[in-house]
């Protein structure tokens, strides 16, 4: 299941061995963005923009931001934990360890564990960014949203970190976590009669 047939191993060579300088450098960017050591920069800044944008006070604006604030910050809690815990359990190696060194293009400091692959906890993270602030955005925003995430995804294979099935895991496995979080969230922000 994990290999899709081989579908997993072939996408991951036609993503991973395209590179160029500036190429290169935008998937470092779009890696870096969605480094889990972020998560402080990204609370405050959250929070900075919750209230700017609930300063009219308006009661369904403010439990709207409130619930971003609270979903963003408690799924990095609950989603950290799952990465972990998933990774731990399957155990399976990162592309230079499965496929041999000379099958890998490695750019930029490569991984330190090499048997932890899936899922991806940068996807994992640019999800949790992307899903959490998704009931406050626009439809460009939306869009921007999921492109973020895309784009995270396919630096991870094309830095070769990453095989394409732990992309998929680490993003779905987080957009569960936010859906659930969200639920939980919205009902303990319901008004009381």
């Amino acid at each position: 299941m994990y290999d899709w047939g081989g579908l997993n191993v072939w996408l991951f060579h036609a993503i991973n061995q395209v590179h160029g300088t500036w190429l290169d450098r935008f998937m470092l960017l779009g890696t870096f963005l969605a480094e889990h050591q972020n998560f402080q920069v990204c609370l405050a800044l959250l929070v900075l923009v919750a209230v700017w944008m609930c300063r009219k006070q308006e009661p369904a604006t403010m439990s709207l931001w409130i619930g971003v604030v609270a979903v963003f910050a408690l799924g990095n809690l609950v989603d950290g934990w799952v990465v972990v815990t998933l990774k731990d359990a399957f155990s399976f190696p990162r592309p230079p360890l499965a496929l041999g060194a000379g099958q890998v293009v490695l750019v930029g400091s490569p991984e330190l564990n090499l048997q932890h692959s899936l899922p991806s906890g940068h996807t994992s993270f640019g999800m949790l960014m992307a899903a959490s602030l998704w009931p406050v955005l626009n439809r460009g925003g939306r869009h921007a949203a999921a492109l973020f995430v895309l784009w995270v995804g396919i630096s991870r294979v094309s830095l070769g970190a990453h095989f394409p099935a732990d992309v998929v895991a680490g993003g779905l496995s987080c957009l569960l976590v936010v859906i659930i979080l969200r639920r939980l969230v919205s009902q303990v922000l319901q008004p009381r009669h």
